[in-house]
C-alpha cells in the first residue's frame, strides 16, 4: 500500500481509554474543532458543548466534547430570513446525525494527527436531560454522541475489524455464506481475544434470560458481546423517544 500519513493515522486509530494529565492548548482545540467544521455536510447542523472538568470527565480526559445535533441555530437563521421549520423532526434528525457524525469523525482524525488519542462514548443521548441541564441547553439541540479527549497514556494495537469481503460489496449485496459469516466472526473474535481485550476491562455482559452462561474470559469475545448488547438492551423505543422530546424533537413512535 502506497505510504500516505493521513491514512496511516486513521488505519492505526484505537480508543484511549487513558490519558496523560496535560491539557491541549487552546490552539491545539480550535485546530480540531476547525477540522471538524469541514467535514461533508448537508445543513451544517453539528454543533459541540465541551467540559474541561477532567475529574469529571470520562476516563478523566482533558477534553470532552459533546456532539449535538442543533436545529435551534439555523432556526434562528431561518427566523432573519422570515422562514419556520417546515421539515418533519424525523426527516431533519437523519440529516442531522450525518452532519453531527461526520463532524466527530474528522475531528477525531485530526487529533490523532496531532498527536491526541480520542474515545467515543454512545450511550450520550440516553442523558439528554442532564446535559440539558447542564449546559443550559435551549430546545431543538440533541446530544448525539460523546467525545473524550486527550494525549494518550496507553499504546495499545488498533482494534480488529471485518474483512472487506464482509464490508464492501460491489454491484450487489451478496448472500451471506455460513462461511463468509464465520470468517467474519473468527477475525474479529480472535482479535480481541489476542489483545485479551474484555478481561483487561473486566467486562462481560449478564445475561438475564434463561440462557446459562457458558462464557469465560478466554472464550468470550466481541462477537458475544455485541449480540449480548443488541438481543438484551433497549427492546423498546421509549426511552430514546422521551429523550427526543427532552430535546424538542417530535419524533414519531411508542408512547
Amino acid at each position: 500500500m502506497t505510504e500516505n500519513p493521513t491514512i496511516t493515522f486513521m488505519l492505526n486509530r484505537k480508543s484511549v481509554r487513558e490519558f496523560k494529565d496535560e491539557q491541549p492548548t487552546q490552539d491545539v482545540v480550535e485546530m480540531i474543532v476547525r477540522a471538524g467544521q469541514q467535514a461533508p455536510f448537508a445543513y451544517q447542523l453539528g454543533s459541540l458543548l465541551l467540559r474541561r472538568d477532567t475529574q469529571n470527565n470520562p476516563f478523566n480526559a482533558p477534553l470532552y466534547f459533546i456532539v449535538c445535533v442543533d436545529a435551534h441555530r439555523f432556526e434562528a437563521i431561518m427566523a432573519r430570513r422570515g422562514w419556520k421549520m417546515g421539515s418533519n423532526d424525523l426527516s431533519l434528525m437523519v440529516i442531522g446525525i450525518q452532519d453531527a457524525a461526520l463532524l466527530a469523525e474528522n475531528m477525531v482524525i485530526a487529533a490523532e494527527s496531532l498527536g491526541l488519542g480520542s474515545c467515543y462514548l454512545g450511550a450520550v443521548p440516553y442523558y439528554a436531560r442532564d446535559i440539558i441541564v447542564e449546559f443550559n441547553l435551549p430546545a431543538r439541540v440533541f446530544p448525539l454522541v460523546g467525545l473524550a479527549m486527550g494525549y494518550p497514556a496507553e499504546d495499545r494495537p488498533p482494534r480488529p475489524r471485518y474483512p472487506l469481503n464482509f464490508t464492501l460489496f460491489e454491484d450487489k449485496y451478496p448472500e451471506f455464506t455460513d462461511e463468509m459469516v464465520a470468517e467474519a466472526m473468527q477475525v474479529m473474535d480472535d482479535g480481541y481475544l489476542a489483545q485479551d481485550y474484555y478481561r483487561r476491562i473486566n467486562y462481560m455482559i449478564d445475561l438475564d434470560d434463561d440462557r446459562p452462561e457458558t462464557y469465560t474470559f478466554d472464550t468470550y469475545s466481541w462477537t458475544e458481546h455485541i449480540s449480548r448488547k443488541l438481543g438484551l438492551w433497549q427492546k423498546s423505543p421509549k426511552s430514546i423517544l422521551a429523550s427526543f422530546r427532552a430535546c424538542g424533537f417530535n419524533i414519531p413512535g411508542e408512547n
